[in-house]
């Protein structure tokens, strides 16, 4: 391992997340939120140290931390949906991702007048809009809601925000993409953990070490069956438990254009309709957060994408470069200078190519 990369490693190891390890105190997303929603309704466990994995040029260079323990990943788990929602449209499940939801899974809270207009690029690009209750949390619990890379909002967050049409308002909210989640589930009529493992982790030869959970009581009955829903995230509680050594299989194949151990995983139509910026956020994509301008990260390049969960998780993808990285349990603050690095060491282990 050259020096750079020993620099770029230590670097990580030595800005870890401000999170507890364990499952208390400063741990979670939940415990910023007003009441009634400062609570958890799905399980959680304790954290490990920080961890990654990195590829390049199809190659594992190395892992640090504990790379095969499968920890929570938080809001990476929306990138995992999109993954899902591209499965269900190169099946013909969802030709049209322009198409309303409601005209596939009517009666799940799509029919009103305003959710009506509500389309899959809306909810997978966070401009739905959508107004209602996910298994008793309101849409509410996420409205003026701050992220990192977004324009600060103009309110206090859960306080109650005047709704806009479908599809001309950009905002991270979580209830909104546990909905999303419910929609995949209806249109799958199966649920989502067996369809990822089937459709992506059996494929890319991941490990059996991932669990997918939801919330306790998010259960929905289909053709006379209980399923329960996932939420797209941990923000209260449930979500992806998997590793970094699993994770950058999945981001492998994003980086590979679809394909990942030799098989088509995905379409690389929907991969390119990942990438391609929502045009009220540029920054974002299907679940996706871009570097469009080198504004997330200008220590790399715009081709960048990553998924990004709290606490904090990432998933680094740069396609003129051939990396793929996962890093686990990293200060927030501190990623930019990180990637930077790692793109520096990278390019050293190039000579400087």
């Amino acid at each position: 391992m050259n020096e750079a990369l020993q620099r770029a490693i230590q670097f990580s190891v030595d800005h870890e997340s401000t999170w507890d390890r364990q499952v208390h105190g400063n741990w979670g997303v939940h415990v910023n939120d007003p009441p009634p929603w400062n609570r958890l309704l799905g399980p959680v466990h304790d954290r490990g140290p920080v961890s990654g994995a990195l590829a390049v040029d199809g190659r594992v260079v190395t892992t640090w931390g504990e790379p095969d323990r499968a920890d929570l990943t938080f809001s990476i788990a929306k990138t995992y949906l999109a993954l899902l929602a591209g499965v269900a449209h190169d099946r013909g499940l969802l030709p049209d991702p322009d198409e309303p939801v409601r005209v596939r899974v009517p009666g799940i809270g799509f029919d009103d007048p305003h959710n009506a207009p509500i389309t899959w690029t809306h909810l997978l690009q966070q401009t739905s809009e959508w107004q209602g209750e996910y298994f008793g949390l309101s849409d509410q619990a996420d409205h003026y809601r701050a992220v990192t890379f977004g324009e600060p909002p103009n309110g206090k967050k859960g306080d109650l925000r005047p709704l806009q049409t479908p599809g001309t308002y950009w905002e991270y909210n979580d209830v909104r993409i546990n909905q999303l989640s419910l929609a995949l589930l209806h249109l799958f009529r199966q649920p989502l953990p067996d369809v990822f493992r089937d459709a992506i982790a059996r494929p890319l030869g991941l490990s059996d070490n991932w669990n997918w959970a939801g919330y306790d009581h998010a259960w929905a009955d289909i053709d006379g069956k209980r399923m329960q829903s996932v939420p797209g995230g941990t923000h209260w509680g449930g979500g992806m438990s998997i590793s970094a050594n699993d994770q950058l299989k999945i981001a492998q194949m994003l980086l590979d254009d679809g394909v990942g151990d030799g098989k088509r995983v995905l379409s690389s139509e929907w991969i390119a309709r990942m990438r391609a910026p929502c045009p009220l956020a540029s920054f974002y994509g299907y679940l996706v957060w871009l570097n469009t301008g080198r504004k997330m990260f200008p220590s790399v390049p715009e081709t960048s994408y990553f998924g990004v969960g709290a606490g904090s998780s990432f998933m680094w993808i740069e396609p003129e470069s051939r990396i793929a990285l996962i890093v686990r349990w990293l200060n927030s603050a501190h990623a930019g200078e990180f990637f930077g690095l790692m793109f520096g060491a990278v390019d050293a282990m190039r000579g400087g190519k």
